[in-house]
């Protein structure tokens, strides 16, 4: 099943937990500290695949978790950290939030990679702590929690051609006969329900010393008022946004090809107006099923409404005029690959992940008077926000007295306490730091 948009939540695997210990050993009165650190969790990784083609699986399951960092052990034994959870997606994958749409990522090739979510960082063990004041540590830090996001993945195929045109045009044909692309054919409109990706051998075809290919891919026939949703709409108009060139195929056979070459073109403005301008092929298909005269009357007919665009006569059947077709069509993508322009492309913004170490930082901290004693107990409450404090205490056992007395140490060597001072607060007013509760003391 042909899948281009899935919404996924990634959760990142969480760090494991220190240890606290002390060396225990026959005829050693006095062992020390001897806890291990807790292993990493799992970062959740998106790998781009060229063997796969479709984003179904991820609409099968929209949930994914990395493991969790195995808990530190005795004897300085650290952890194992979690293996990395890497999932396929197809070549031409983003990675867009759900609630703007900002671009986090865009895997345009093979063996690119994304970490969607970073694993929780191991928590020290009671080793990490000893020092020449606390020779006994008895606490160690809880692990951190690993990331976790929705996103929404989105598919916009690579290929340097896209077919377009309308419902029973001889696009799946076309692209049978060019490529090794083998989509189903039948002589009714909408066959094709999904796009199709081929390759063209140049030399193959042209039968000159020319060693190159390109990807070209076949779009479901496009109807007046596809950018509006209508037919197969605006699903599959997304798939040509990064082709270089547009093969318009029409079929000779209409009653009005000026008309079939409008409503297409016309589409593709109101869809988008960089995708409007975007270099066309036109080409006249199934030309074995009229004469000479005919098509050279067509020809003339479309040529008042194209002017400058390349014009060829084919037939997909026969192969008549295929191989000008492939010859002129790689002409005009070295032309633009030799000349390439990406200011049209979608800006990637990526957020950075910081990861603050627990260093004393002087001005790495907010504070802000919730209330001004109003509540029950008749105490101020103080917001305390800033990257390290937070972290310290998310990663803190509060069941650990040693282990809260780190955190007022650290508040009192990073400036926080006299700045709280500075504020007001006074024995006893509460702090919400990481949603946590302390009671301040002087």
């Amino acid at each position: 099943m042909f899948c281009d948009q899935a919404k996924v939540v990634f959760i990142a695997g969480k760090g494991g937990n220190g240890c606290v210990s002390f060396r225990r050993e026959k005829f050693i009165a006095k062992g020390g500290p001897d806890g291990g650190d807790g292993g990493n969790g799992g970062d959740i990784v998106l790998l781009a695949d060229e063997n796969i083609n479709t984003l179904s699986d991820f609409r099968t399951q929209k949930r994914y978790k990395a493991k969790d960092g195995q808990p530190g052990k005795g004897k300085n034994m650290h952890g194992k950290n979690a293996e990395d959870l890497i999932l396929k997606v197809p070549v031409g994958t983003m990675i867009l939030d759900t609630k703007n749409e900002r671009l986090f990522g865009d895997l345009k090739k093979t063996g690119e990679t994304f970490v969607i979510v970073h694993g929780g960082r191991g928590g020290k063990g009671n080793a990490r702590f000893a020092t020449s004041t606390l020779q006994a540590p008895k606490f160690a830090e809880i692990g951190e929690s690993g990331e976790k996001t929705e996103v929404n993945l989105e598919l916009k195929l690579i290929a340097d051609i896209g077919l377009i045109g309308l419902p029973s045009a001889g696009k799946s044909t076309l692209i049978s006969v060019i490529s090794n692309a083998r989509p189903k054919i039948a002589e009714y409109a909408f066959t094709t329900l999904i796009p199709n990706l081929g390759l063209v051998d140049v030399k193959k075809i042209i039968g000159k010393k020319i060693n190159d290919s390109f990807v070209v891919a076949d779009i479901p026939g496009l109807i007046e008022g596809a950018h509006q949703g209508k037919g197969l709409g605006d699903e599959f108009l997304k798939h040509i946004t990064r082709t270089k060139v547009l093969i318009h195929v029409i079929d000779v056979n209409d009653k009005d090809i000026v008309r079939s070459y409008e409503t297409i073109n016309e589409e593709l403005k109101r869809y988008s107006k960089t995708l409007a301008k975007k270099p066309q092929i036109i080409v006249l298909n199934k030309i074995d099923t009229i004469d000479n005269d005919i098509t050279t009357m067509l020809i003339k007919e479309i040529k008042k409404k194209a002017k400058k665009t390349r014009i060829f006569p084919v037939s997909a059947v026969t192969g008549k005029g295929i191989k000008e077709l492939i010859l002129e069509s790689y002409k005009i993508l070295k032309l633009i690959i030799k000349t390439k322009d990406e200011k049209s492309e979608k800006k990637i913004e990526t957020y950075k992940v910081h990861r603050p170490h627990l260093k004393m930082s002087s001005k790495r901290f907010e504070i802000t008077a919730v209330n001004e004693g109003s509540n029950a107990k008749n105490k101020r409450t103080f917001s305390v926000k800033g990257k390290s404090i937070e972290k310290m205490v998310q990663m803190s056992d509060f069941n650990n007295e040693q282990a809260i007395q780190r955190i007022y140490s650290y508040m009192e060597k990073s400036g926080i306490s006299s700045e709280l001072k500075v504020k007001g607060a006074k024995d006893g007013d509460e702090l919400c730091i990481a949603n946590k509760i302390l009671n301040f003391r002087e």
